[in-house]
């Protein structure tokens, strides 16, 4: 799935993506580095991988987050 980065905190390495239908969907740290980035500037297109989201609540859980390669 793609998404457009919108925040990133290097000090957490955790931020968050929006989906291309605009919905914000936050990561963490081990999902970030699972895909080798060092780091992420708002606006970079990504490539992203999900799981369902713990607990009770629809949602999205990121597992890994990478530049989207042509």
């Amino acid at each position: 799935m793609q998404a457009t980065a919108y925040t990133y905190d290097p000090e957490t390495r955790s931020g968050q993506v929006l989906l291309d239908d605009g919905t914000p969907v936050p990561f963490d740290a081990p999902a970030f580095d699972a895909g080798g980035l060092r780091l992420l500037r708002p606006g970079q297109r990504v490539r992203i991988e999900t799981e369902p989201a713990d607990g009770a609540g629809p949602g999205l859980r990121i597992t890994l987050v990478t530049l989207q390669t042509l």
